[in-house]
């Protein structure tokens, strides 16, 4: 890795962390006093930083970017659909170092990260996970509640979400949800449109994944007999 990437990556998650809205909670800033350890920001930002230095300097098939970080997920680990369960999966598929839990207690699991990983299991391609608004909005005085971004928020992320796609230059950009499809037209950016797995989209998740990368799922991961 060269001083170049570093430097690159570093003033991306310093506006990362700058950013604040009300009734948003900015993992690589902001710390949980519920289940974060004290460290828990900078933990969430060095997962991140590992993971984009890595996608820079190998280079990565393809991106796949959702709506916006939950909070069984993303708000915990700081990497876009991947819950603290699948870290160590994440630090495999792009060779870092370990990637930590930021909170106390065990590990927490949620049910689109690990659709995706064991999708992502089967295609083993680098590719890079995303969200559009890549911080977790909650809904007022419910922290733990995930709630869809608004215009206003997604728009102050726009410079961010662009200069990701055009650095890390991905050979397709996959749309996760229609939100996440709205925003890469807004951005002028190709993406092939799927559904999201969650509320009951969970086939029709695999068989577009299964159509675009050329492979087969077991039967298990289409019914959700994993959980």
């Amino acid at each position: 890795m060269t001083a170049a990437t570093q430097s690159l990556s570093a003033s991306f998650l310093d506006e990362l962390a700058a950013l604040h809205f009300d009734n948003v909670f900015n993992p690589y800033a902001d710390v949980c006093p519920i289940y974060d350890t004290a460290d828990a920001a900078f933990i969430r930002r060095r997962n991140l930083e590992l993971v984009l230095n890595s996608a820079i300097s190998q280079g990565i098939d393809s991106m796949w970017i959702a709506r916006d970080l939950g909070y069984r997920g993303g708000r915990r680990t700081g990497l876009a659909l991947t819950d603290e369960v699948h870290l160590s999966w994440h630090a495999k598929l792009f060779a870092t170092s370990p990637l930590m839990q930021a909170t106390q207690g065990p590990a927490m699991t949620e049910r689109t990260a690990t659709i995706v990983w064991r999708a992502l299991q089967i295609i083993s391609r680098p590719i890079f996970l995303w969200n559009v608004f890549p911080l977790h909005p909650h809904k007022l005085s419910d922290p733990m509640s995930n709630r869809c971004h608004t215009r206003t928020e997604r728009t102050a992320c726009r410079q961010l979400n662009s200069w990701l796609i055009e650095t890390l230059r991905p050979k397709k950009v996959i749309a996760i949800g229609r939100d996440a499809h709205a925003a890469m037209v807004e951005l002028g950016v190709e993406s092939a449109k799927i559904r999201h797995p969650s509320y009951g989209g969970q086939p029709e998740f695999l068989a577009a994944l299964a159509k675009l990368y050329g492979v087969s799922f077991n039967s298990e991961l289409y019914q959700g007999n994993l959980f």
